[in-house]
């Protein structure tokens, strides 16, 4: 079984890269995506550079490169001291990992069966997940906070989990979808004649074939609960248990003027995304491109 997985994952990454022709409209679609770069990396070039400066030097020349004269670490130290970052961070890695694993486990679950097994109510389920997906997040907040005041889950981790899991599952489900239905049948074919069972073709064969669509679906899920400052202000109101991106938020107004404290705490939200985004941008490309072509 173990060698059928291999062939198969041989044979679709044979796939010969494509000749790119510099013509003048690929050379201004590249000018204009350049530019867009630029606009889109100068905020975080600046933000750096001036987390590293007075809070006085910043007032009056904020344009300016760091140099040894104006050069800091205070406002990190005082983010890490009177803030309590590392708590935070703690916070939002708890929350954000148990996101994901929730997520991926039941959504590749349900994406299996939605994409091999046909039965009553199939396709109306099918569009009720894409309908969530359009539907607004704070559209549910009333309802959703009512819910966990009343089973005591306000100002716990489980009450920003829970709701991110039931709203993550939809797009996980529709992404793994359109990768499993493109599975070769005959791979589960021959694991029945071998006496599998069907947790155990979706776990030696349908789950490790996935790993990119799985992938995909993790890194997203991921920046998505770590960004979702929404719900865990609405949420989660004791410091201990404030996620990184609502201590921001509680910086922001508390020290506003402090703008040395500001980017430096900015600095280390948007840390942990760019090092997600640096290492598996490869696995964000190939997931979301597996499942869209048939055959």
């Amino acid at each position: 079984m173990e060698t059928v997985i291999k062939k198969y994952k041989t044979k679709n990454q044979k796939a010969k890269p494509l000749k790119m022709k510099f013509t003048l409209s690929t050379v201004i679609i590249h000018v204009i995506l350049m530019l867009w770069g630029l606009t889109t990396i100068f905020p975080l070039v600046w933000v750096l550079n001036n987390s590293f400066k007075d809070r006085e030097v910043i007032l009056s020349n904020s344009f300016s490169l760091t140099n040894y004269a104006n050069f800091t670490f205070e406002n990190y130290i005082t983010a890490f001291t009177r803030m309590n970052i590392l708590r935070s961070y703690g916070n939002s890695f708890i929350i954000s990992g148990t996101v994901v694993l929730g997520v991926m486990f039941f959504g590749g679950l349900a994406a299996y069966i939605l994409a091999r097994y046909k039965f009553k109510g199939r396709t109306f389920i099918y569009g009720a997940l894409i309908s969530a997906v359009l539907f607004p997040a704070f559209a549910t907040i009333v309802p959703v906070f009512m819910g966990l005041y009343k089973v005591g889950l306000v100002n716990k981790h489980l009450g920003v989990i829970l709701p991110q899991i039931a709203g993550n599952l939809p797009f996980a489900i529709i992404i793994l979808i359109g990768f499993m239905e493109n599975i070769p049948l005959e791979l589960e074919e021959a694991a029945v004649v071998e006496g599998c069972g069907p947790w155990q073709i979706f776990n030696k064969i349908v789950r490790p074939i996935s790993k990119p669509a799985f992938a995909t679906v993790g890194i997203f899920t991921f920046l998505w609960s770590y960004n979702d400052l929404f719900l865990q202000m609405i949420v989660i109101r004791k410091n201990e248990y404030l996620p990184i991106c609502a201590l921001l938020n509680k910086i922001s107004s508390q020290y506003g003027t402090d703008y040395g404290l500001m980017t430096a705490a900015v600095t280390l939200v948007i840390i942990p995304v760019l090092i997600v985004y640096l290492f598996l941008q490869k696995y964000i490309i190939k997931g979301l491109t597996a499942g869209a072509v048939k055959g």
